[in-house]
């Protein structure tokens, strides 16, 4: 148990990170689920760009690598294109 004044704000702060942490994750993982469920090629593209944004913005706050999330877009950008060629 934390005596000091700073380390108590410190267990606040942690918690509200990892909560929102969390609930990045949460919400990446959930668009990466919702756009390999997918074969329509029109609804693949729409969460596509969503997912990239998304992504983009959680390395733009420091919540993903860059690498991370390098490798995530890299991923999906290749099924995307496979649907997407598939279709043609």
């Amino acid at each position: 148990m934390a005596h000091h004044k700073s380390a108590k704000k410190r267990i606040r702060s942690n918690e509200k990170r990892r909560i929102r942490n969390q609930a990045t994750r949460s919400k990446l993982n959930t668009l990466i689920k919702k756009l390999y469920s997918t074969e329509d090629k029109e609804v693949a593209q729409n969460t596509y760009k969503e997912a990239v944004s998304f992504i983009d913005k959680t390395i733009g706050k420091g919540r993903l690598h860059k690498n991370t999330g390098a490798r995530k877009k890299s991923a999906i950008t290749r099924y995307v294109n496979k649907l997407t060629a598939e279709a043609k």
